[in-house]
C-alpha cells in the first residue's frame, strides 16, 4: 500500500512538473496606480494557489481554536456534587 501511496504522489509530481514547464511565458499583472508586475505564468499560478490555500487556513483557526476549547472542558473531569452550585429558584 505505501509503494501505491509513493507511485500517486510520483505521478501527480510528474504531471505538475510537465504543467509547470508547459506555462513559463512571461505574464503581465497590472495593479491599480500604474504597477505592472511581469512574471512566468506558473510562478503567478502557483503564488495564486498558495495564496488561496493560506487564507482557506485562515478561514479555518477560528473554528479549530473553539473546537479544541471544547474538547478541553469536556475532558476535564467532573466536580464534585457538593461544590456545584443549584440555580436559583425562578420567581
Amino acid at each position: 500500500m505505501r509503494i501505491l501511496a509513493w507511485a500517486i504522489r510520483l505521478a501527480v509530481f510528474v504531471l505538475l512538473l510537465a504543467f509547470a514547464a508547459k506555462n513559463v511565458e512571461p505574464v503581465t499583472l497590472r495593479f491599480y496606480f500604474d504597477l505592472a508586475v511581469q512574471a512566468p505564468l506558473v510562478l503567478v499560478l502557483f503564488g495564486f494557489f498558495a495564496a488561496g490555500a493560506l487564507f482557506g487556513i485562515l478561514a479555518l483557526v477560528p473554528t479549530l481554536l473553539r473546537q479544541r476549547r471544547e474538547v478541553s472542558l469536556l475532558k476535564r473531569p467532573p466536580m464534585a456534587p457538593s461544590a456545584v452550585i443549584p440555580p436559583p429558584p425562578p420567581f
